[in-house]
């Protein structure tokens, strides 16, 4: 598709789905926040000095209830008129108002999209015989969203949520797993990296990329992971590991921070100690689950884009003009930052991550 080389960038409003122009014209600076642990924020910072001698004064009207008030839904759209993208859906949690000497008042507006839901609903109970995906599922039923569930795991006997949000609790048992929550309209995304669905992009250097830094870095990578416990059942002890071949599903080419560093500093293993497997099958998986964390996080890049509404955490992500050793496809984008001010106008900061550098390099 052809480039637009002019569009308005301007974000359109909506408080419970009704547009507001006011918010556009007062903004001073718009937030939109999303990584791969869930729940998008929003910040957005409103001019205080009226626009005309007439109008009643700003902050007052943004501090009064009658426009935006806690609870209201608040969505913001990014992009062309023909094709914009919601890049927001939530709930006002905070109002900030901002005096200071030599300076117009400011309001300041805080949303959160509906995973909010799971952070404020702190819980103690007992799971049994149920695996990671179940208990996503059950704990999407009970706050009102859709489950949509992708992620291998072993059932456990008894896993305790002590004293826990349950978005907590979810990002917990994911992390073992590699399993990503996120929050799409009304369903609740638990799924591993590969079953994620995102949008493809392709970034050039000098044309839609403003700014990226690419590098690979050995810091956290290691030949094999190997994890122990004790399996009071069979009396025995358990031990399981797992070595660079786990990412070797997720990659079409190049050499992985495993095989970079055992080549050039020789076998490096790491033992995690701080989880505890009860089983040789949960063993098995954390094993992996940290594995691919540290494999997946061998190539990072940290970019600014020229305002790209399409890309959101799960996009993979295609770079050129990066360098010999990094570009071209395989990017899967972690974190992902829309803003909106008068003077830059629309930027998307990501961060995003590759397990290979391209053969050849390194």
């Amino acid at each position: 598709m052809t480039d637009r080389l002019f569009y308005s960038a301007e974000p359109v409003f909506q408080v419970d789905g009704t547009v507001k122009g006011e918010l556009t014209r007062d903004l001073i600076r718009l937030d939109v926040l999303e990584t791969t642990e869930g729940l998008k924020t929003l910040v957005l910072r409103l001019a205080g000095t009226p626009a005309h001698p007439d109008l009643p004064d700003v902050p007052e009207r943004y501090l009064d209830g009658s426009l935006v008030d806690f609870g209201k839904k608040l969505e913001v759209s990014l992009g062309p008129d023909d094709d914009a993208r919601t890049v927001f859906r939530g709930s006002l949690s905070a109002i900030e108002a901002v005096y200071a000497e030599a300076r117009e008042p400011e309001v300041v507006l805080f949303a959160e999209d509906r995973l909010m839901e799971l952070r404020t609903t702190r819980r103690m109970r007992t799971w049994e015989n149920m695996s990671d995906a179940d208990i996503a599922s059950q704990i999407a039923g009970e706050h009102g969203l859709t489950p949509r569930v992708n992620a291998d795991g072993p059932t456990y006997d008894v896993v305790q949520q002590w004293n826990q949000s349950d978005l907590a609790f979810l990002r917990e048992r994911g992390a073992l797993i590699q399993a990503e929550v996120a929050l799409a309209d009304d369903t609740l995304h638990f799924e591993s990296r590969t079953a994620r669905s995102g949008t493809e992009i392709t970034l050039v250097s000098g044309n839609q990329l403003i700014d990226v830094q690419v590098r690979a870095d050995l810091a956290h990578q290691r030949t094999k992971v190997k994890v122990s416990g004790y399996d009071a059942r069979d009396r025995d002890a358990i031990e399981e590991e797992a070595a660079g071949d786990a990412v070797q599903a997720e990659i079409t080419g190049g050499k992985t921070g495993p095989d970079v560093l055992q080549r050039a500093f020789g076998e490096r293993v790491s033992h995690r100690v701080r989880d505890v497997p009860l089983t040789d099958g949960e063993a098995r998986e954390w094993a992996r689950g940290e594995m691919l964390r540290r494999a997946r996080g061998f190539v990072t890049a940290v970019g600014t884009t020229s305002g790209t509404p399409d890309l959101v955490v799960g996009s993979r992500l295609r770079l050129e003009r990066v360098g010999g050793p990094f570009s071209g496809g395989g990017y899967y984008a972690t974190r992902v930052h829309h803003s909106y001010d008068r003077t830059s106008l629309f930027r998307t900061r990501f961060e995003a991550e590759r397990a290979t550098v391209n053969e050849g390099a390194a």
